[in-house]
């Protein structure tokens, strides 16, 4: 269960009691104004990254060894479309958990992320193997 679902709401029920306690109608007014730009702050960074990812096509990013080594447990998907600056490639089923996403770089090495409950659970590196295009030259010239 998540707890940020109850302990949020409480907790903002809590702080508008002990306004109203402490100052009355203006206690609320005041945290009534904190939170709505508390809300407002957040909108507008959503909206930067959005505005951002919207120049990348989907599940492309510059280095896929940059992204990797970038990501860390617990972080939520909006933080990786605002280190990817684009949107992942939804590989798992609309509405499914785990919700997997892809980002492939111009080397075809991709990082494919795994979100549980909205946070980043496990993610893996994949580079495609070297291609040995030109012939090994011999080794007794000069």
């Amino acid at each position: 269960m998540n707890l940020r679902k109850i302990l949020i709401p409480l907790g903002i029920v809590a702080l508008v009691i002990a306004a109203y306690r402490a100052y009355g109608l203006q206690g609320i007014l005041t945290v009534s104004g904190g939170l709505v730009m508390w809300a407002l702050l957040h909108y507008t960074r959503i909206m930067n990254v959005l505005q951002k990812a919207r120049n990348n096509p989907i599940g492309y990013v510059g280095s896929a060894v940059m992204l990797n080594a970038k990501l860390r447990p617990g972080v939520n998907l909006m933080h990786v479309v605002a280190v990817t600056r684009a949107l992942g490639e939804q590989l798992s089923a609309e509405g499914q958990q785990p919700e997997v996403y892809r980002w492939t770089d111009g080397t075809q090495s991709h990082v494919t992320c795994e979100f549980v409950n909205g946070r980043l659970a496990r993610w893996e590196l994949v580079r495609p193997a070297p291609q040995e295009d030109a012939a090994p030259a011999p080794a007794g010239e000069s």
